[in-house]
């Protein structure tokens, strides 16, 4: 049976949801079903990353009786599944998000993981994911601001008795204005699942409307978001130092060498 997970972040822009579609993706090229639910009904971006911004139907009406989720599922050409939210301000209005506890019952029997791309904050559509979820991921940046608001979400998620399986640092760059992992762990209390560069592939694979994986096999990133899902998986991977891009390592991947 499946396994539900809530990406979640205290603080918005740190990256999620990229991190929810390379982790999607990842899964994917593992040999794993995966779907991954835009659970920011406010502010959807699963469907404008993938190329798809709009289609004819959305979470929004399935979470308001309108469809049934089978009809919301969209396969992207990596064979990851979607199920976009509307873009449409009118259609985000009077959702029943309790509804969500139902939809991933239902996508449990249906595949092997479910990933929600949660919105940023505690808000109702956060916490309407937590309660959704059997596990919670927590994406950050090795700031203290947005440690800081991840170590609220670890809280709230152990309040609402949702284990928390780990912290993905994303746009890590080494430099000494970032919190160094240790301080970082030892402030969440709980284990790092991945160390995510800072990476123009990443960059360059939202304009082509892909995972970064897909788009820049070879890159930093990639290498890490795929070994980040093995953790997820169970495997027991030691952490690679993070290489810094170099002037001459960017060259050749800008001609399909690196």
């Amino acid at each position: 049976m499946a396994k539900i997970y809530a990406i979640l972040s205290g603080k918005g822009g740190v990256g999620k949801t990229t991190t929810t579609i390379n982790l999607g993706t990842s899964l994917n090229q593992l040999g794993e079903d995966v779907v991954i639910i835009d659970g920011n009904l406010t502010t959807p971006n699963i469907g404008i990353h993938l190329g798809a911004p709009i289609v004819p139907t959305t979470l929004n009406h399935v979470l308001n009786g309108q469809a049934e989720i089978e009809d919301a599922i969209y396969e992207h050409e990596s064979g990851t599944k979607i199920i976009p939210a509307s873009l449409s301000l009118k259609e985000s209005e009077k959702i029943n998000y309790k509804r969500l506890i139902d939809i991933t019952k239902k996508l449990k029997k249906m595949t092997d993981h479910v990933l929600i791309d949660s919105a940023a904050g505690l808000g109702e559509e956060a916490r309407s994911a937590m309660i959704a979820a059997d596990e919670i991921i927590i994406v950050t940046n090795p700031e203290m601001s947005a440690v800081t608001d991840a170590l609220k979400t670890i809280k709230l998620a152990e309040e609402m008795g949702k284990p928390v399986i780990g912290v993905i640092i994303t746009r890590y760059r080494g430099k000494r204005v970032d919190m160094s992992i240790a301080n970082i762990k030892d402030m969440l209390e709980v284990p790092i699942l991945g160390i995510i560069p800072e990476d123009d592939s990443i960059k360059e694979s939202q304009v082509m409307k892909n995972a970064v994986i897909h788009t820049h096999p070879k890159s930093e990133a990639t290498k890490h978001y795929i070994r980040t899902s093995k953790r997820i998986l169970g495997e027991d991977l030691k952490f690679e130092p993070v290489e810094k891009e170099t002037l001459a390592s960017r060259f050749l991947r800008s001609i399909g060498l690196g």
